[in-house]
């Protein structure tokens, strides 16, 4: 229970800090026969900050618990 608590903490925090995944995916522009075009496309997947500051407080809880069954 312990790792779990810390995995929460620590994944947590980071999506407070970064507030979100940027990732790039290729999408067709033209696809007329044999003619074919791409492009990168930038995408953020944003993070909600109550997500990430519950992810933390429910790690802080399975810390105190477990120190209070040990």
């Amino acid at each position: 229970m312990k790792a779990i608590g810390i995995v929460l903490i620590v994944l947590g925090l980071l999506g407070l800090v970064y507030q979100g995944i940027t990732y790039t995916t290729r999408e067709k522009v033209i696809d007329i026969g044999p003619i074919e075009a791409s492009a990168d496309v930038e995408k953020t997947q944003a993070i909600p900050p109550i997500a990430s500051g519950a992810a933390v407080v429910v790690g802080l809880v399975l810390l105190v618990a477990d120190r209070r069954r040990a």
